[in-house]
């Protein structure tokens, strides 16, 4: 259940917020924004909603369902702007926060004395103003590159060191054979646009999926348990 208002201090000047806490998700929706972040961490790749069935921008972060295999290392990776924006919603010009979010309740202070924003909840507003445009961009990106065909499913597959393993369906990327066979026009107008260099990032990205897959297999030799 979800209880999403629009923040005012007069009525949310006690409540704080656990900046860093974890989420249990094994993938995440990001924007083309913070590509060139994301990618010195984690494979980026397109999945599609359960819901619409459209394709969407998402960084992997575990093979496993909820599994966050960065989970622990707080604020030493960069973390996906839908991560970091917690409980937190865009209200048109508005933010709006889930009080029914089990991030809520302690951590980071939302309001000062005076009932002005704090530096951290200034940050949130800063974010949204970076997601909510970023949001659109990605969609279109996203919809040139399926209408000039350049997306194509990729299926990942790692064996691990306890005997066990993992096959990944349901993902895609972008199709470097397409790619190259595309009219010199086309090529023009998506380096133009800025979306060579995005698929470029998306593409060197997979270079994470084994880094990723030696992060899993520590944490199971180790026995340590999956956080979600």
């Amino acid at each position: 259940m979800t209880n999403i208002v629009v923040l005012n201090s007069a009525e949310h000047r006690g409540l704080r917020v656990q900046a860093l806490a974890a989420e249990p998700r094994n993938f995440i929706g990001v924007i083309v924004n913070e590509f060139a972040h994301l990618a010195m961490h984690y494979p980026i790749l397109f999945s599609k909603d359960a819901d619409t069935g459209s394709f969407y921008c998402g960084a992997m972060l575990g093979f496993d369902l909820g599994e966050n295999l960065f989970a622990q290392d707080g604020a030493k990776v960069y973390r996906p702007l839908n991560l970091q924006r917690g409980p937190f919603f865009a209200a048109g010009s508005e933010l709006a926060i889930d009080l029914d979010s089990p991030k809520v309740g302690s951590g980071e202070p939302l309001f000062d004395e005076a009932g002005g924003p704090t530096p951290y909840l200034k940050s949130m507003v800063g974010l949204f103003r970076d997601l909510v445009p970023g949001i659109e961009r990605t969609r279109i990106f996203t919809e040139t590159l399926l209408g000039l065909k350049l997306i194509e499913p990729i299926d990942i597959a790692v064996s691990f060191d306890d005997g066990s393993a993992r096959s990944l369906a349901g993902l895609y990327t972008v199709n470097k054979e397409t790619l190259r066979e595309l009219p010199d026009a086309e090529a023009l107008n998506l380096f133009r646009r800025g979306y060579l260099e995005l698929i470029y990032l998306m593409t060197a990205s997979l270079k994470q999926v084994p880094i990723l897959a030696n992060k899993k297999n520590s944490r199971l030799l180790e026995g340590v348990p999956d956080l979600s």
